[in-house]
């Protein structure tokens, strides 16, 4: 089985401060901030909201990628996640299969 890599966006909110990252599982990486495990700049400013995802095959050019966006300035990045989640939705759910679920 190929190992998949993923370019992400953490917010803290609509039009908040922005976390670009890598990772080759996203769901732990995901759940690890929402559940305030990794300490540092997402933990201060309750960074913990996937508003933006992208699935590469290998890991250079995830990472390139990761580069680029982190590169970019903030109108571009809020415009990147305005383009595939208008509504600033919380995908983490749709990715572990939890959307609709009670509770959740």
């Amino acid at each position: 089985m190929k190992e998949e890599f993923y370019v992400y966006i953490l917010s803290s909110n609509r039009n908040g401060t922005l976390y670009v990252g890598v990772t080759s599982n996203l769901i732990k990486r995901v759940w690890e901030y929402k559940n305030k495990f990794i300490q540092g700049f997402n933990r201060k400013y309750n960074i913990d909201k996937r508003v933006y995802y992208n699935q590469y095959r290998d890991a250079q050019n995830a990472i390139k990628r990761e580069k680029r966006i982190k590169k970019y300035n903030r109108m571009w990045k809020l415009e990147l996640i305005e383009k595939s989640n208008p509504e600033w939705k919380d995908l983490y759910n749709e990715i572990t299969g939890l959307s609709g679920q009670a509770g959740q």
